[in-house]
């Protein structure tokens, strides 16, 4: 099992950013690809980026391509979401994600956080 923390969302304008991160219990074949997904309320679970633990090959979402970077700290198990030029369509609860294929697709992934929401306002 893997256990995954998400922390770093909150409230801030349009044009602000943020910094989330998520960190897991412990790092094995289970979390070859740590993953961000977001949702807003009332659609589906979106990915947004993608970072293989091992190599740090990334990948991201078009919506948010220039404006996030995900990245990681292996010693601490710990994969950040750099979050700038952040839009009120940003808008969203948050979850990071492990799994063992690369994939932007939520139903590739095993494990899963709580979630943490952030909110861009106009």
């Amino acid at each position: 099992q893997v256990q995954l923390v998400e922390s770093g969302g909150g409230s801030v304008q349009a044009g602000g950013s943020l910094r989330l991160s998520c960190t897991a219990s412990r790092y094995s074949s289970s979390t070859s690809y740590m993953a961000w997904f977001r949702q807003p309320p009332g659609k589906e679970r979106e990915g947004v980026a993608v970072i293989s633990t091992g190599g740090g090959s990334r990948a991201y979402g078009d919506s948010v391509k220039g404006r996030f970077t995900i990245s990681q700290d292996n010693a601490k198990k710990i994969v950040y979401l750099q979050m700038n030029s952040l839009k009120p369509e940003d808008t969203a609860m948050y979850y990071c994600a492990a799994g063992v294929r690369w994939s932007l697709a939520p139903s590739d992934y095993n494990y899963w956080g709580q979630g943490t929401q952030v909110t861009v306002s106009s």
